[in-house]
């Protein structure tokens, strides 16, 4: 990769396991520069729970220097207290890279599984092998961290069909 490559921060927020995974972009060529998995102790509280998350993406990022970052979107699932701590994590997700200065881009979770297996139903199994498949250099991730790659590499895809369109 050259200098002209962005670097793009993949994120899968969740309470317990937030992944993340930063990838390079050049053109149509991505690269994988690392992933991993935040795990807040489970016997903190909410609120200090939220701030592991955020100080821990702060560290990734001031440690990778991406140039943006894409969050997957809540899901709403049966129990509403479940979703409403999702959306806690998300937003905790969102603002650490907002207050680095990277642009935050947002991916239904359907459309993350669309652009990167080809279906909006795909499981999680699936979106695995085929992350490993489009960078091979990544190794096995775990799903949470396989997850935020995906996140990234669907914000490789959409920004160059809108870099695309805007040269048409």
């Amino acid at each position: 990769m050259t200098n002209t490559a962005i670097r793009i921060l993949g994120l899968d927020p969740g309470l317990r396991r937030t992944g993340w995974g930063l990838i390079a972009a050049e053109g149509s060529r991505l690269s994988h520069l690392a992933h991993g998995v935040i795990s807040p102790p489970d016997t903190l509280g909410l609120a200090a729970r939220l701030l592991w998350l955020f100080e821990a993406i702060e560290a990734v990022i001031a440690e990778h220097g991406p140039h943006e970052a894409a969050v997957e979107e809540t899901f709403v699932n049966a129990n509403p207290q479940s979703t409403l701590k999702l959306g806690q994590a998300r937003a905790a997700a969102m603002i650490a890279p907002a207050r680095a200065g990277l642009t935050v881009a947002e991916y239904a979770a359907r459309y993350v599984k669309k652009a990167v297996v080809g279906t909006g139903a795909a499981d999680k199994a699936q979106i695995a092998f085929m992350v490993a498949r489009l960078l091979p250099s990544c190794g096995s991730p775990t799903a949470d961290a396989a997850d935020a790659l995906a996140v990234a590499i669907t914000h490789a895809g959409a920004r160059r069909s809108l870099a695309v369109r805007a040269v048409a």
